[in-house]
């Protein structure tokens, strides 16, 4: 039996990988293969662990403000409990926030370096 908090994480993963390659086709194609909310709801706890340990990298600033925007994606959330389309929304945003996040902490590296 595959254990669905990893099979999350590791399709969160996926999503990350696809959307920073730019590869549309692939992260439409990879959300609209996870038809259950449940395996969504999945998907989506895995975004939020890496956003989170990648806002735990940043500068107290950018810290706050990477917190706020994972509520603001926590009521995206909270509003598409029940449809399938708009969690799939709520998990391309949450991979678009842990590519942002990235980007600032190699900026980050770069004035602090």
């Amino acid at each position: 039996m595959t254990d669905p908090q990893e099979t999350g994480r590791r399709t969160a993963l996926e999503l990350v990988r696809r959307l920073a390659a730019d590869d549309a086709a692939g992260v439409d194609e990879l959300l609209a293969g996870i038809t259950e909310i449940r395996d969504l709801v999945f998907v989506g706890a895995g975004l939020t662990a890496i956003a989170r340990a990648d806002g735990r990298q940043l500068p107290p600033a950018q810290r706050a403000q990477a917190s706020t925007r994972q509520l603001n994606l926590g009521q995206l959330r909270d509003r598409h409990r029940t449809d399938p389309e708009g969690l799939r929304t709520w998990l391309r945003r949450s991979a678009e926030e842990v590519l942002f996040l990235r980007s600032l902490r190699v900026a980050a590296a770069r004035v602090a370096g």
